[in-house]
């Protein structure tokens, strides 16, 4: 099946395709490797103790996998032409789908619960914007309007009277099994002890991923790796993502385009799903009410960020669950070190936005920049509340930062009815 060009490569504003922008191969990890260099030097300069510990990187991990797995639901939802907002009451469904399945059942059930239920939020909104042609953004807010009601009436009905349960959380659920590779381990924390530059800040990143490393971390990580090749290397992603770019061209060249967008929206709903069971087996070890705090916004946040692209989505992804790791461990000091980082940062991006001739935006840009580090000389630590909103401030401004290379899918958010193409 051949594809309209607007189904597999965006036209650039001078007609090229963007394939001649594309990223290197390995940009991710020459962007990680870019990141541990700069927080090393970071670390050196300001004298901060905790921004690269196997302890800040653990807990980022556990902080960011939520979020990934919900924006990777929000990705293969826009990508065949359905805006999902309603990823924060599916994350809801799955919480509850965790405590009552893993309470009852165990550990794997707790995981195949959360993505059952996150399905049936999916379920809903699949059939309100693809079958019934529904508004997106209204299916989605009511979709998180009824899931936060449902799972309190729900949680009041199956946990009050058992051990530990109640209105607002459930019994304790057991863990999934975690990774520990001991020698290995106890060497990496040898190296990371003695504190060489750079090198120790690459053994504490290695050793946090062979220490306690929860299964669910690595199934999340598989499931990112699968859906790229599913989405760019198959056929089957191929016809989606046609769905998401041009239906009525997919249609008209046999694409059965309702059926790949309804599918599309079960897999988005069990992602988050099983980002929400993330948050009850892995972050915490129960269902409680309120525990998703806003992550489904913040996990389509990190796919736009992304690009719609499941690279740029684990950055994203990692910028968040770094920094809200980094305010919960380390406190003022740290967060105070990252300042420094964002002003050095944020004066490189005005100037590239100069060379491209965006005067106003590298201004915009440049006072952000020294605002940063006139703060950053100011302050001896960063108070605690501030820490606490760092994560969501440093999204809005890398949202802002990057959303003139943004594009997303061409049909993304369109209502479609079979039969368009003809």
């Amino acid at each position: 099946m051949s594809v309209p060009a607007t189904a597999t490569e965006a036209k650039a504003p001078n007609g090229a395709t963007s394939s001649a922008r594309r990223l290197p191969r390995f940009w991710l990890l020459y962007a990680a490797l870019s990141a541990v260099l700069l927080l090393s030097v970071l670390q050196l300069v300001t004298g901060a103790t905790d921004l690269t510990s196997s302890g800040t990187i653990s807990a980022t991990l556990i902080a960011t996998m939520p979020i990934m797995l919900a924006g990777l639901g929000g990705l293969w939802s826009e990508r065949a032409g359905i805006v999902n907002i309603g990823l924060e009451g599916m994350m809801v469904l799955g919480t509850y789908g965790a405590g009552y399945f893993g309470y009852h059942y165990g550990a794997w059930a707790a995981v195949l619960g959360a993505i059952l239920m996150g399905t049936l939020g999916g379920l809903v909104h699949a059939v309100a914007t693809v079958i019934f042609g529904v508004d997106h953004i209204i299916s989605g807010v009511a979709i998180n309007i009824i899931a936060f009601g449902a799972v309190q009436y729900l949680a009041s009905l199956t946990f009050v009277g058992l051990p530990g349960g109640g209105t607002t959380q459930s019994p304790k659920i057991p863990d999934v099994p975690a990774l520990t590779i001991d020698p290995l381990s106890d060497a990496l924390f040898d190296v990371e002890k003695k504190d060489v530059f750079f090198v120790s800040e690459i053994a504490a990143i290695l050793r946090a991923l062979v220490d306690n490393l929860s299964s669910l971390v690595i199934i999340s990580l598989l499931l990112l790796v699968v859906t790229w090749y599913l989405l760019w290397r198959t056929s089957f992603g191929l016809r989606l993502r046609a769905c998401g770019e041009s239906p009525s061209a997919a249609e008209s060249l046999g694409v059965k385009v309702l059926r790949y967008k309804f599918a599309a929206v079960l897999i988005s709903g069990g992602l988050a799903g099983l980002a929400g069971g993330f948050l009850a087996i892995v972050a915490s070890s129960n269902y409680r009410d309120g525990q998703t705090g806003g992550r489904g916004y913040i996990g389509l946040a990190a796919m736009i960020f992304g690009n719609w692209r499941p690279g740029g989505l684990l950055a994203g992804s990692g910028l968040f669950g770094y920094t809200q790791s980094l305010g919960l461990r380390g406190g003022g000091d740290s967060v105070k070190a990252l300042l420094l980082a964002a002003a050095v940062l944020a004066i490189a991006a005005a100037f590239l936005q100069a060379r491209r001739g965006s005067r106003v935006a590298s201004g915009l840009i440049a006072a952000v920049g020294v605002l940063l580090g006139v703060t950053y000389f100011l302050i001896d630590s960063v108070p605690g509340d501030f820490s606490g909103m760092t994560p969501y401030v440093i999204t809005l401004l890398v949202l802002a930062f990057a959303s003139q290379r943004l594009r997303m899918p061409a049909a993304d958010g369109q209502i479609y009815r079979k039969g368009s193409a003809g």
